[in-house]
């Protein structure tokens, strides 16, 4: 096992690592960091849960100085803003002790806070939508950028945001560095990689840190027994995240849930920036149990130690099922992933 010193990062940030608790690079840091701290193009195949945020967060605080108001050094886009949050968190934390500032940049908030914040910021965190607007309104400029990520690019994709993505990395500089990091990379993201990246360092994480370690379960249990079969889960598992197809769906089982005396907080695409954030909140402290989420708001969310997904509702197609259910046995950890089927439903899950 090497250390983060072993593979070329500084001896100032591997301290701050090790400070909290993270003492040596998962398989993708230890194969993405060299190449990226020597300036070289990166093209990842890595899952969410591998630790990807601290490889290209190290990067950036690494390799960056600090810039000119408005013309950032780093850019790093994102397909959610949930997702905008927690990586400019991280990379903020890798940032301490430097004078580097990250300011996350996403729709669904108001414009001012997120102006100022951009300003000040040698590294911004964006959903590609907002980002546009910023620059459209002559709020920032990437003329500065040196370094750019694209983080999950997949998602980007499947939520149709790559027209946005090409628009923004052709109006970057020439010179500079792009790191890109999805879980699978082909397709549209291959042409991605083609036409953006320069002759990119290929590194792929399949170590048993990024395979999941999830046991998948399927019960049959009838519609009016599921809330009674979810309080008994909530008392083995303590922590769940609880997956209903609809938004009005999540909002009834919140409040059956609360009736049967189980906190809940319920996440989904109407509820305000300020409510989706409280409820993640609220779930991280453990002041609810349940955490009831639509597939669209589970898209960005990074929660570690979620030792049990719920399927209250059958996902619409497989590749919901395997985003939903990647919100547990995250970073090496195991996961249970419940799936809750209605005799009625036998046959359609079997498939």
């Amino acid at each position: 096992m090497k250390t983060f010193i072993e593979i070329g990062v500084p001896k100032k940030f591997a301290d701050m690592l090790s400070s909290r608790g993270i003492e040596s690079p998962f398989e993708i840091q230890e194969a993405a960091l060299p190449d990226g701290l020597a300036g070289i193009d990166v093209c990842g195949k890595a899952p969410t849960g591998s630790g990807k945020t601290i490889a290209f967060g190290l990067v950036l605080a690494v390799r960056l100085q600090k810039s000119k108001p408005g013309q950032p050094g780093g850019l790093v886009l994102v397909p959610t803003r949930e997702l905008a949050i927690q990586v400019a968190k991280e990379i903020a934390m890798l940032c301490e002790g430097t004078d580097l500032r990250v300011a996350s940049v996403y729709g669904g908030a108001g414009y001012g806070p997120q102006v100022k914040a951009v300003r000040g910021a040698s590294i911004i965190v964006a959903t590609p939508g907002r980002l546009e607007d910023l620059l459209e309104r002559r709020d920032m400029s990437l003329s500065a950028v040196t370094i750019a990520v694209l983080d999950e690019a997949d998602r980007m994709s499947d939520m149709g945001f790559l027209p946005a993505v090409r628009r923004i990395l052709r109006a970057l500089p020439k010179q500079r560095q792009v790191l890109l990091f999805s879980a699978t990379l082909d397709g549209d993201i291959s042409q991605v990689v083609k036409e953006f990246q320069n002759n990119p360092k290929r590194h792929e994480s399949k170590s048993q840190e990024a395979e999941p370690d999830i046991e998948h379960k399927f019960w049959l249990v009838g519609r009016n027994d599921r809330v009674s079969t979810i309080s008994q889960l909530v008392n083995h598992y303590e922590r769940i995240i609880l997956f209903s197809r609809t938004k009005h769906g999540c909002d009834r089982l919140a409040k059956q849930l609360d009736n049967s005396g189980v906190r809940s907080s319920v996440i989904h695409g109407n509820k305000s920036q300020a409510q989706r954030e409280r409820s993640l909140e609220e779930f991280r402290r453990g002041k609810s149990n349940i955490l009831v989420a639509t597939d669209v708001a589970a898209r960005g969310i990074h929660i570690d130690d979620v030792p049990c997904v719920v399927h209250f509702d059958p996902p619409a197609d497989h590749k919901d099922y395997i985003h939903r259910s990647g919100r547990t046995g995250r970073a090496g950890s195991k996961g249970v992933v419940i799936s809750l089927v209605d005799p009625s439903q036998r046959r359609s899950v079997g498939k």
